[in-house]
Formats: structure tokens, C-alpha cells, sequence
């Protein structure tokens, strides 16, 4: 499934330099895994991850490309069962494009997918970019003490 995305008809208001079209696509076949890879590589909240890794977790995710003159310029993917709960991983843009409302654009785009839309609660985790999704919606865990996780090294 794709898009080609006006970045004028996405947003209420419109960052000064979105004024290139950029294409969001959920076709697996066009991820450039090898850039996909060489950000998660390096990012916080990516473990050390191998090429093999990044590919068997696209193979099992719904993946949203960013394309600019055919160019992946960001990603995002989904964990989810498509009907109660849906998880956010792995969203950015590269360096070169930031600051252009390119991630806003991602996330809606993702958030309107078809096959998303029967998800009930939506969940992610962020450091540092809780101002670009709670523009979406997303807010604090009400109840943070029930929540737990298991980390394997």
C-alpha cells in the first residue's frame, strides 16, 4: 500500500521547509535495510542490533518507508495483533532531513493506515521526542507501576 503525502495537506501547520512531497509506503520490497541498519546500529534505544536482526524484525513488523524522490529517508514499524494493541518501534528520519516535518508526517500516516484501525491502545516508548507524539495523542502511562519488562542482554 502507498501514499504519495503532501506535506500541506498533512498538518495543521506547516513547518517552513516541508515543501518537498515525500511518499510513505508500507511495501517491505523498497526498505533499503542497509540504512535502516546503519541507524539502528548507533541510536540509544537500539541494542547493538546485526543486519540479520534488523531484517527478521521488518520481516515480522508493519513497516512505513519515507521516500523522497525515492530516496528512504525514514522509517517507522508497528508490532501489533491489528485488532487490541498496536506498539510503536523504531521511528526516525535521517539526519539530512530533520526538522522538516517529515516525522509528523510518518506517524499519521501510520496512525491512519486501514489496517490499524480497529487498535485500541497504542503504545511506545521515547527519551526524548514526547512532544512530537503527543501531537498524535499519546500521553504518560496512566498507570506506569503496572507495566513491566524483561530485558535478555
Amino acid at each position: 500500500m502507498q501514499a504519495l503525502v503532501s506535506p500541506f495537506c498533512m498538518l495543521k501547520t506547516i513547518p517552513k521547509h516541508a515543501k518537498m512531497l515525500v511518499e510513505v509506503s508500507t511495501d517491505k520490497s523498497r526498505l533499503d535495510i542497509s540504512f535502516i541498519h546503519h541507524f539502528l546500529k548507533d541510536i540509544y534505544w537500539s541494542a547493538p542490533r546485526t543486519i540479520e536482526e534488523v531484517q527478521k524484525a521488518i520481516d515480522s513488523s508493519l513497516c512505513f518507508g519515507l521516500y523522497r524522490k525515492e530516496e528512504q529517508i525514514g522509517f517507522a514499524r508497528v508490532i501489533t495483533d491489528y485488532v487490541i494493541f498496536a506498539y510503536v518501534m523504531d521511528v526516525f528520519i535521517n539526519e539530512d532531513y530533520r526538522g522538516n516535518g517529515y516525522s509528523s508526517i510518518l506517524i499519521k500516516r501510520m496512525l491512519e493506515d486501514p489496517r490499524l484501525q480497529e487498535v485500541k491502545i497504542w503504545r511506545l516508548a521515547t527519551r526524548d521526542a514526547h512532544f512530537l507524539y503527543e501531537k498524535f495523542g499519546f500521553k504518560k502511562l496512566a498507570y506506569p507501576e503496572r507495566m513491566m519488562e524483561k530485558i535478555i542482554q
